[in-house]
């Protein structure tokens, strides 16, 4: 799809700050994402703003003293998972081109006071962050948003040490959505209708250099899909799109992959 892509980082944006105002989730709740024990490390009231697809955190298999980069880190809830899990050694880098997310992430920082987690303005297409300074990348539910995925990847594989890891959460799809839903500007900012088919998402990694690439499908049910599908510009004539057909399309990825140690 060739859309202005100024136009579509605004969408985003307007969209999410939407969410941050009016506290809600997009995917699912946190609770129906992430393991009891791991919600259980943070304070009740911290982490009940959820706006990912999966759990990267458990995936990650983080160790303590790691440098963690979270893409599109949002109101900060997988950061602050983060933060336990590398421990005081560790330092976690979230970075999100939303201000009322970064402002309400550094907000719960400094109320958790937390000093090895900070949150950066910017965009993941261009980081704001050094060359092969950072050892795990986690995503949730954002990549799928970007009009440029490869240079995403490219900039992750940028900021990885040699011997780095990714593990991504995120919405991708068994063949093409219909064009009704990939036309919608609207349906960029939603769950669904940014993703790409799963084969072309991995030949995305693998031009950027990742090896060892893993994906696992995780099936929504259809509940979710058809809140994501209310989300859509409500002047768009979906009649002739048959709800099945997404439900079976589309699903949320686990996904791994590393960095060539030389």
């Amino acid at each position: 799809m060739n859309k202005d892509q100024d136009t579509i980082r605004e969408a985003v944006q307007d969209y999410y700050a939407e969410k941050i105002k009016t506290r809600s989730s997009c995917c699912g709740s946190e609770s129906q994402l992430y393991p009891a024990d791991l919600l259980a490390i943070l304070p009740e009231g911290e982490s009940n703003l959820s706006y990912g697809c999966g759990d990267p955190i458990t995936l990650a298999s983080l160790q303590p003293g790691q440098t963690v980069l979270d893409l599109g880190s949002g109101a900060g809830l997988d950061c602050f998972f983060a933060v336990k899990k590398v421990g005081p050694t560790g330092h976690v880098i979230g970075v999100d081109m939303t201000p009322d997310m970064i402002d309400k992430a550094r907000a719960s920082a400094h109320r958790l006071n937390l000093s090895n987690v900070e949150f950066r303005h910017g965009y993941l297409e261009q980081l704001p962050v050094d060359d092969s300074t950072v050892d795990v990348i986690l995503s949730n539910c954002v990549i799928n948003l970007s009009p440029e995925k490869a240079r995403v990847f490219s900039e992750a594989y940028r900021v990885l040490r040699p011997g780095g890891r990714l593990a991504v959460s995120d919405i991708v799809t068994d063949g093409p959505l219909p064009d009704a839903i990939k036309n919608s500007l609207s349906a960029w900012a939603g769950c669904v209708s940014g993703a790409v088919d799963a084969e072309e998402y991995i030949g995305m990694m693998k031009s950027a250099g990742f090896i060892e690439i893993e994906i696992k499908p995780v099936y929504f049910d259809k509940e979710t899909v058809d809140s994501a599908l209310a989300d859509l510009d409500p002047q768009m004539d979906l009649s002739e799109i048959r709800r099945e057909h997404i439900y079976q399309a589309v699903y949320s990825a686990k996904i791994s992959a590393m960095k060539p140690k030389s």
